[in-house]
């Protein structure tokens, strides 16, 4: 799971505000005017079937989460106060909650009563209102800061709940009494080993209360600047879970093939064209990229249970910078798409026009 924005431009639009940019420096945040969506895709781990092949995530969700507009300076009193239960009620951590509680019911609809739902985040969704939500059969996974303030639990027998000593992840990672452990993950095309601690029952009293976590630590990846030169390291995750059950290699790749959902967003903005449509209406405005979304998703699918997620003679040619891509990129199906639409349509209709009406049937069935 995870929230993007959309820019625009027209000031019609009613559901439009200014909002962070996400790529502006750390030093000095920019705003943007447009749209905030939220996105859930599911996370396919096609390397436990095809050998070497990148896991894929497939959009399920894709729904507007707008700002509550603030009243002006003459608002009254009722309305100020109207306003911030509003914001309390109406924002993106409670948007999240009402979506996992309708994939939870849409997966029981679907069979799949015995699943438990396993969701991923970033570091937005890592809050109490996440956190302490009694949520049935969905587990929450979200990174860290590497400065809050975690504790354990209080010895038997006192009135105190939790432990007077409190400390943070960051200092876990630097800890010599913590031991490191070993996983193997698949990540980057290949897999790899990953390094990381773990503290199987913590309290976050200001986030979870006295809900136990489980905190991850995972060691920064070192990576070769050049031949013959130093090693350099990235940044360390750290990860709070309220699944205390599931195996730490299970989480920690669900966390690494969390980075599919920021493909999707690469190529439903840069492929598609998400957000270029001119709209205001205010039906239309968040139904259209719901729309385009939902068909990026059976585009995705289809490719997978044709090819197997690998390319083929049927794909054209990889550009020189992109000859050791073993999977099709969204381009490549669209590009695939368009050639049997059209040797379809050229062969039924030899004017050049298209039967839609029959095309879309066709497709439907």
């Amino acid at each position: 799971m995870d929230d993007t924005r959309i820019r625009k431009t027209g000031r019609k639009i009613l559901t439009a505000f200014y909002q962070r940019d996400p790529q502006s420096p750390k030093f000095r945040f920019n705003l943007l005017w447009g749209l905030r969506f939220l996105h859930f895709s599911l996370l396919v781990p096609l390397y436990r079937s095809h050998a070497e092949v990148p896991p894929r995530s497939l959009p399920l969700r894709f729904r507007e989460v707008p700002a509550i507009k603030k009243p002006g300076k003459r608002a009254s009193a009722d309305q100020l106060e109207a306003y911030r239960q509003a914001v309390k009620k109406h924002n993106l951590s409670r948007s999240t909650v009402a979506l996992l509680q309708e994939l939870r019911q849409s997966a029981d609809a679907a069979n799949l009563r015995s699943r438990t739902i396993l969701a991923v985040g970033d570091g937005g969704f890592c809050n109490r209102t996440l956190l302490r939500e009694p949520l049935d059969r969905i587990e929450i996974l979200a990174r860290a800061r590497r400065d809050g303030r975690l504790c354990l639990a209080a010895t038997p027998g006192g009135a105190r709940f939790y432990s007077a000593e409190s400390f943070t992840p960051d200092q876990i990672r630097q800890s010599e009494s913590t031991p490191w452990q070993q996983s193997r993950i698949f990540h980057g095309g290949q897999w790899r080993e990953v390094r990381y601690k773990e503290i199987p029952s913590v309290y976050w009293r200001t986030g979870a209360g006295r809900r136990p976590l489980r905190l991850l630590v995972v060691a920064p990846v070192p990576y070769d600047s050049g031949k013959g030169k130093r090693k350099y390291y990235r940044e360390p995750a750290f990860l709070l879970t309220t699944d205390l059950h599931r195996s730490a290699d299970l989480l920690l790749q669900s966390y690494f093939d969390r980075w599919q959902i920021e493909v999707n967003h690469r190529e439903i903005k840069t492929t598609l064209g998400i957000g270029q449509a001119q709209l205001r209406n205010p039906h239309s405005v968040p139904r259209q990229p719901a729309l385009l979304v939902a068909a990026y998703s059976a585009l995705l699918l289809a490719g997978i249970q044709v090819f197997g997620d690998t390319r083929s003679e049927l794909f054209p040619a990889s550009p020189k910078w992109r000859r050791n891509a073993h999977r099709p990129s969204c381009l490549d199906l669209v590009t695939l798409l368009r050639q049997e639409v059209a040797s379809a349509t050229g062969s039924s209709s030899p004017s050049g026009r298209i039967d839609w009406k029959n095309l879309v049937l066709a497709a439907d069935a």
